[in-house]
């Protein structure tokens, strides 16, 4: 059973701290490690850097989908994560659970042209548990623990906005 997002969520990621916080009003945050790229912050499309500013939830995707399932191309490829299956197919950058699509908000900086979020396909989405958390070590993306993300999943809707930025609040 899901709870009914609340509409004045907002989230922030902070990069310096790899960590994702959950902000609603009158009640304390919720703060998830997470993995942002490996290879910094940066906007331009091809860069595998993590996007900074002002962003929101575009589109929400994986209702209903079981811890660990596989989805390529935003869509679930009905297969389930198992270390057995990585090593099959050791080249594949793995988004499991849910995905949180990201769509910038700010003309220039992330959003139109080549430094579109939404275009670059940055999403907030499920990884191996295997994989480190609180390390940058992502292409991009905001990479989170599969049963955190599936919480973080039920407390949002598409329009939640999202702050990314090289600090704390």
């Amino acid at each position: 059973m899901h709870a009914t997002p609340d509409k004045r969520v907002r989230i922030h990621v902070d990069l310096a701290g790899q960590v994702l916080t959950v902000l609603r009003p009158g009640m304390e945050p919720i703060t998830f490690p997470v993995s942002t790229a490996s290879k910094g912050a940066g906007e331009r499309a091809g860069s595998f850097q993590t996007p900074r500013g002002e962003h929101f939830i575009r589109a929400c995707i994986g209702s209903g989908l079981p811890a660990g399932a596989v989805l390529v191309g935003r869509r679930p490829s009905g297969e389930i994560y198992t270390e057995e299956f990585a090593r099959q197919y050791p080249e594949r950058d793995w988004i499991l659970s849910r995905i949180l699509w990201l769509c910038g908000k700010q003309p220039g900086f992330n959003r139109l042209g080549n430094v579109d979020s939404m275009r670059r396909y940055i999403y907030i989405h499920g990884t191996p548990d295997s994989q480190p958390m609180g390390v940058p070590a992502s292409h991009g993306c905001i990479r989170m623990r599969n049963s955190d993300v599936i919480d973080l999943y039920a407390m949002v809707e598409p329009g939640t906005p999202v702050t990314i930025s090289e600090g704390k609040l």
